[in-house]
């Protein structure tokens, strides 16, 4: 079907690419999540579990939720680039395997729970990150499953 010689390099580009769009999302949220860019979002989420919007108290401690969610994120980019890394390197099927694994543990419980609130960007953002991620994932751990048997 396609050449993994060919297409494989792109692949593993493209997930770099993901792993670093999460860590610039990530530093993003952490430091500016008191920015303009957020206070639709921050008021959408507060609504939704029935606070007041109008209390500072109330988006402080969203604000510093976010921002700790940030932090939180930038490890995550960091390791999924490091987890890349080594599965490009040594061609672990393992690697990408239990990366996919892990996105398709995430995205279900994290789309449900936001939905129960009615939180209806987050399915969005989940849909095309296992879109992006997973086919991508699976293609390279298929790829180098076989080329281990060689």
């Amino acid at each position: 079907m396609w050449d993994a010689n060919a297409v494989r390099p792109w692949l593993v580009i493209w997930l770099y690419l993901i792993a670093l769009g999460h860590l610039a999302c990530a530093v993003g949220m952490t430091w500016l999540v008191d920015s303009p860019l957020f206070a639709d979002y921050h008021r959408r989420v507060l609504v939704a579990f029935g606070f007041p919007v109008d209390q500072k108290e109330v988006m402080a401690l969203h604000s510093w939720w976010m921002a700790l969610f940030g932090a939180t994120l930038q490890a995550f980019s960091l390791f999924l680039f490091a987890l890349v890394y080594f599965a490009n390197r040594y061609r672990c099927a393992a690697i990408w395997l239990w990366l996919g694994a892990g996105i398709l543990l995430w995205a279900p419980q994290d789309i449900y729970f936001s939905l129960q609130r009615g939180v209806w960007i987050h399915l969005w953002v989940d849909l095309a990150a296992v879109g992006a991620i997973v086919p991508p994932l699976c293609m390279l751990w298929w790829w180098d499953r076989k080329w281990k048997q060689k």
